[in-house]
């Protein structure tokens, strides 16, 4: 038996909200191990310092815009990956919204509209797409949160709708592997990102949520790229409907 490698020669890999931390991290580690990345974000020029950095380091990447949140915008997407490519082998659903941070009874309706827009509806109709293309089989990563397993404070309806991606990787999981489709999720810890910046930006909060991480740091976008590289990966060849966590230890206490 051949062992298992991490090499991604030859396979098309999307990769979205990657213009930026996590997402950024993610798409530049998988075209370090051979994957052309599609870098994708709502502004594709956003995401051209991404694709620059991959190929001055040897790696293949082109940017496509798409804004999650529309569902005419994912078709569009998918559309002109099948008229170039004819197919996909590896989705990385990574671009979220997060309008809102303060007492859940004071959401209001078009951060609450907006979140579950990119998080529930997005992720579903882009893993829909995305699977439509793994003609010959592939691998869906989502990117979910620990707050989906326990609700992060002031982040009440981003935490519902990470709940909702866990439970929806275990459906795709379930109903792709005959298609030799594999789908897992990602649940990355307290990370430093702008996306985080709202946390990390109080010593106050960031403090008290130190205190639930038995490793008591705050991790960095790139130490999530490799969970999902395994994820993607012939290492994982028997792996789907997991959620690794990637979290310091914070779900353990």
């Amino acid at each position: 038996m051949t062992p298992p490698t991490f090499d991604l020669s030859g396979k098309i890999a999307l990769v979205t909200g990657a213009s930026r931390g996590i997402g950024e991290a993610i798409a530049k580690l998988l075209a370090a191990h051979g994957a052309h990345v599609i870098v994708s974000s709502r502004k594709a020029e956003r995401c051209a310092p991404v694709v620059q950095a991959i190929e001055a380091s040897g790696g293949s990447a082109e940017a496509l815009g798409c804004h999650i949140g529309e569902v005419e915008q994912i078709d569009a997407l998918f559309k002109a990956i099948e008229a170039k490519y004819g197919r996909l082998d590896i989705l990385v659903n990574n671009a979220a919204a997060n309008p809102y941070f303060g007492p859940i009874l004071d959401t209001p309706m078009g951060a609450f509209q907006k979140t579950v827009d990119v998080n529930i509806r997005g992720y579903f109709y882009m893993s829909v797409g995305g699977a439509k293309l793994m003609k010959q089989g592939g691998a869906i990563v989502n990117v979910a949160s620990v707050n989906g397993v326990i609700p992060g404070p002031f982040q009440g309806i981003y935490s519902i709708t990470k709940a909702a991606i866990i439970s929806m990787t275990h459906a795709f999981a379930k109903e792709c592997a005959p298609l030799k489709i594999r789908v897992n999720a990602l649940l990355p810890g307290f990370t430093d990102t702008k996306f985080a910046s709202a946390l990390t930006s109080n010593a106050a909060i960031l403090e008290k949520a130190l205190e639930h991480i038995p490793m008591h740091r705050v991790a960095q976008p790139d130490e999530m790229a490799g969970a999902v590289l395994y994820l993607v990966s012939d290492a994982a060849s028997y792996t789907t409907g997991s959620c690794l966590n990637v979290d310091g230890g914070y779900l353990t206490v």
